[in-house]
């Protein structure tokens, strides 16, 4: 008997239920069966089903629905869930340590709620959902995060109800006979919302009522205790009242709702809320008239709030835009305000010193931000005092754009500095590919940001190129290369020791630094690449450091590594630079900043598992694979054989990583900030610039775990 039945119902998403299963069997728990309760086998989504159980004895495929797999599960614990949702890695292994851990306080437990969060389809983040201040016997938790002791529900008979929104009248059923109810606050669960096109359909609006009725008798026949049945009775109408505001013209759904809820409110409870009084007394024209005033009363607010911040904004620049530029005045933004990073801060703190004489001021989204230099000057974006320093300022860098609002005065010089050397399609070269260009949005309003540029910042012919095309305007290039490489070739040897320390990277490791990229496909990385069992096979010689925000969220494997010593969370360093200077061997798939380590001329392993698809899906200016900076590995094994025997740091390496050098590292040479400020700010012309230092007379830093003499690089 497996210790967890998982039962993930087969819905017609092909392209989502790989996410499901491949986050299942790659658990590290694996005392489990898989269940496909699939009611279409013959369609897509029933064919990739079919094909997984075909290849893995774990997966069991059955026809039907969630109650087909209950019928056909063994294991001692059950888990619902559905195409798109995902075990977060480690998840199993932490719900059978908890359930373990109540069994040794107190006996059995019927139910366990996990920790879960939900992934809005338009942005991809959320905030996970514990059990801080939530009550776990709570109706409208969700099915697909809990898990349900099996005998438990084959000695109350439950099953799941008829219908379609089944999961209200499942889940109070549930808590009408559940002993023993306990949480795990760690997120197991993973579930990306699916996007919904409207409003909620009449017969899923009776449905509902359904599954009220049925709890709410049920309840009525076993005669629940007063205060959970008015728990039960609030968390069931809270939900209803919820449905019924929106959708305020179903009239039967209001009337049915009025009359159950005449029928089985507790004595002496008092429901507070106009609505839930209106619907109480049957008031459904009221209860529609409330809805539709206090709709139309809050869009007027927020637009008449929306338009004084619109004409107060107007007005100030306005006024401003009037008044004569400030020849020494330069405005300096990175990430859309996220903090003083990357080319910008670079040429910021090199004008401070080159060029006293102008005033630097840095734009922030907000006030108060951590990686913000307490001596740096720092403006608030949308301020008013911003709006006055954008009219007036004569220069003007970002790594991104500026909003659209902002206009381009005549005798003012604006630089792109830009964030990267390109692989992946950018600016009007992503058109053809149609996720990514959904996402830029107006390819116009693109265009007009950019016509603001005068000079834009190269760190290789390559990008020079690339810029050309993808953005394609009047701009002069700057083949100066990125400010922010500039440390890789002036920092010292006790600058690296002193950042390793700070760290807490030890002296005699091999530190690692894992960065993978952003995917515009829904892609679960952390249950594609187990990283906790990455980080203990590769042995003492190595630690992680890892920079990826979505790894260790909730992962108690990866939270046990850390604490080993065998993995160094990095991702909220600001300073990514800090963080290439510690690191002696760098792991990535396509982000850029292989193209800034390579500066390091410090090892680089590409991690291919998805190439294939990211190049189709994504665009790229040229086969990586083909012309990569070191040893590539497609699959997690592979990455494990390239770092374990060696390989990562031979011959072979170096040679892949001189050719990525000479093409992509040309104009990096330690004085591409000096450059930009001579240039911009100085005036000075190109031949007074400092000359380019030759790559094979580059001393960028070495790394401090492997010893290198400090000689010029070939």
């Amino acid at each position: 008997m497996p210790r967890f039945s998982i039962i993930v119902t087969v819905q017609d998403i092909a392209g989502r239920l790989p996410t499901a299963l491949d986050a299942v069997l790659a658990q590290s728990f694996t005392d489990f069966e898989l269940i496909a309760a699939c009611e279409a086998p013959g369609s897509p989504a029933g064919a990739v089903a079919a094909e997984y159980a075909g290849r893995d004895p774990r997966v069991v495929l059955v026809t039907g629905s969630r109650d087909a797999g209950l019928g056909a599960a063994t294991g001692t614990y059950l888990l619902f869930l559905e195409a798109g949702d995902a075990l977060t890695p480690g998840a199993l292994a932490a719900a059978d340590a908890r359930l373990r851990e109540a069994r040794e306080a107190g006996g059995e437990t019927d139910v366990l709620r996990l920790g879960h969060e939900r992934v809005p389809w338009w942005e991809g983040e959320a905030e996970p959902e514990l059990f801080e201040d939530a009550d776990p016997t709570d109706v409208r938790l969700p099915v697909w995060a809990t898990a349900y002791r099996r005998a438990f529900l084959r000695e109350h008979g439950l099953a799941f109800p008829g219908g379609r929104g089944t999961d209200l009248g499942w889940a109070g059923l549930v808590a009408l006979a559940a002993g023993r109810t306990e949480v795990l606050d760690t997120v197991c669960v993973r579930r990306t919302e699916r996007r919904r096109s409207g409003g909620t359909p009449t017969r899923e609006q009776a449905e509902l009522l359904d599954q009220v009725e049925l709890v709410l008798d049920r309840a009525a026949a076993r005669g629940l205790p007063e205060d959970r049945l008015r728990a039960l009775f609030g968390q069931l109408f809270a939900e209803v009242l919820d449905r019924a505001a929106g959708s305020p013209r179903d009239r039967a759904f209001l009337r049915r709702a009025g009359r159950l809820h005449r029928r089985h409110r507790p004595a002496g409870l008092r429901t507070p809320g106009v609505r839930n009084r209106l619907l109480r007394c049957g008031a459904s024209t009221a209860f529609r008239t409330l809805v539709a005033l206090g709709g139309r009363t809050a869009r007027a607010r927020a637009y008449a709030a929306r338009t004084t911040v619109r004409w107060r904004r107007a007005l100030t620049y306005a006024w401003h835009l009037r008044r004569p530029l400030d020849e020494n005045l330069a405005v300096f933004a990175a990430y859309w305000g996220r903090g003083y990073a990357c080319n910008p801060a670079a040429v910021h703190r090199t004008a401070r010193e080159l060029a006293p004489h102008i005033r630097s001021v840095f734009l922030v989204k907000e006030k108060e931000l951590p990686h913000m230099p307490a001596d740096v000057e720092s403006v608030v974006i949308g301020s008013r005092r911003y709006w006055q320093v954008m009219a007036r300022a004569k220069y003007t860098f970002n790594n991104v754009n500026f909003e659209t609002a902002v206009r381009k005065r005549p005798g003012t010089v604006h630089v792109q500095t830009h964030h990267g050397t390109p692989l992946k399609r950018m600016g009007v070269d992503q058109i053809e590919y149609r996720a990514v260009a959904a996402a830029t949005g107006s390819f116009g309003r693109l265009m007009q940001r950019v016509d603001r540029w005068d000079l834009s910042l190269s760190s290789n012919a390559h990008s020079t190129e690339v810029w050309s095309g993808a953005y394609p305007s009047a701009f002069s290039h700057l083949e100066y290369g990125y400010p922010r490489n500039d440390r890789f070739h002036t920092a010292e040897p006790g600058e690296v020791a002193a950042i390793r320390e700070r760290l807490g990277v030890p002296a005699d490791r091999v530190a690692l630094l894992y960065a993978p990229t952003y995917r515009d496909y829904p892609r679960d990385v952390s249950a594609q690449f187990d990283l906790a069992r990455f980080c203990a096979e590769l042995g003492e010689e190595f630690v992680v450091l890892l920079r990826a925000h979505y790894f260790l969220d909730g992962n108690a494997d990866l939270r046990q590594a850390v604490a080993d010593g065998r993995l160094i969370d990095v991702t909220s360093l600001r300073e990514t630079e800090d963080v290439c200077l510690a690191s002696d061997a760098l792991i990535t798939d396509y982000s850029s900043i292989m193209f800034d380590y390579a500066n390091l001329d410090r090892p680089i392993v590409t991690y291919a598992d998805d190439w294939d698809v990211y190049r189709d899906t994504r665009g790229v200016y040229f086969d990586l694979l083909a012309e990569p900076p070191g040893h590539v590995a497609r699959t997690q094994d592979e990455l494990l054989q390239v770092l374990t025997s060696g390989a990562w740091a031979d011959e072979r390496s170096a040679g892949l990583r001189a050719r990525f050098r000479e093409r992509f590292c040309a104009f990096d040479d330690g004085r591409a900030a000096e450059r930009v400020v001579r240039r911009v700010l100085l005036g000075q012309p190109e031949e007074e610039l400092p000359p380019l230092i030759p790559l094979r007379e580059r001393l960028p830093v070495p790394a401090a775990a492997v010893s290198r003499p400090r000689t010029p690089a070939h």
